[in-house]
């Protein structure tokens, strides 16, 4: 029986890196995408590699679509085995107007997506990662969103300010933790990743240019923690070259 994977934001960049490598160990990949046509083309790349892939319409930001997909699931499928935050979104990279350090508006927006969207995913499919037999949940975050390393002056992540991507990834790691501590009698292990610094759509069109990894590159965490073995960690924050500090 194949691992069930849902990846949310899964028609591009990481989370299409991460379908496709997760395909291919042999796990059958929901690709999930705010729009049918997005989704339904990640699909057909994906099946022309010879990956298990079908398409679902999911909208972080609509908690009724969230709990539409998660009703497709169940019918389809019965349970879920792996559950991948991946959707989120970096508006002050490229906010033409913001005000500074504060700005309401890309809070609420950033927050919107990066939390709440994870939030309502994780409400609506943990039923169905219940009824797996070994349930996964990897958030997808960022060592930006690291107190500690917003606190270090020796840390590369020490002069980045974009305190709404940062507060939700923390807010987003600090919901990793408190998730693990009240699954930890059930066989579900939930952790947070941050794949590097990527190639991707995410930090503007400058982006592709100056970031050093590819999203093929970054994925391998996410999959890593996808594919955890029973005796594996649980509430956990990492990267590809192991813990990170909270």
């Amino acid at each position: 029986m194949p691992t069930i994977a849902l990846i949310t934001g899964a028609n591009r960049g990481l989370g299409f890196e991460s379908a496709r490598k997760l395909g291919k160990t042999g796990a059958k990949v929901i690709v999930a995408a705010r729009t049918a046509a997005s989704g339904d083309e990640a699909v057909a790349k994906l099946r022309a590699e010879h990956v298990d892939a079908e398409a679902i319409v999911l909208d972080v930001e609509s908690v009724a679509s969230v709990r539409a997909a998660a009703g497709r699931v169940g019918g389809s499928h019965g349970r879920l085995d792996v559950l991948i935050n991946n959707a989120g979104i970096l508006p002050e990279a490229t906010a033409a107007n913001g005000n500074g350090p504060i700005d309401l508006n890309l809070f609420r927006q950033t927050f919107e997506v990066n939390l709440f969207g994870a939030v309502s995913v994780i409400q609506e499919f943990l039923p169905l990662l219940r009824q797996s037999q070994a349930g996964r949940i990897v958030n997808v975050s960022t060592t930006m969103g690291s107190l500690s390393e917003q606190l270090n002056p020796d840390s590369p992540y020490y002069d980045l300010v974009v305190p709404a991507y940062q507060g939700s990834k923390a807010a987003l790691n600090g919901l990793t933790i408190a998730l693990a501590k009240s699954l930890k009698d059930t066989p579900i292990k939930v952790n947070a990743v941050c794949p590097g610094w990527l190639q991707t759509a995410l930090g503007g069109p400058d982006n592709r240019a100056a970031a050093p990894t590819t999203a093929a590159e970054g994925a391998q965490i996410v999959v890593d923690m996808a594919s955890l073995r029973g005796d594996g960690p649980t509430g956990q924050f990492v990267d590809r070259d192991g813990p990170i500090a909270w």
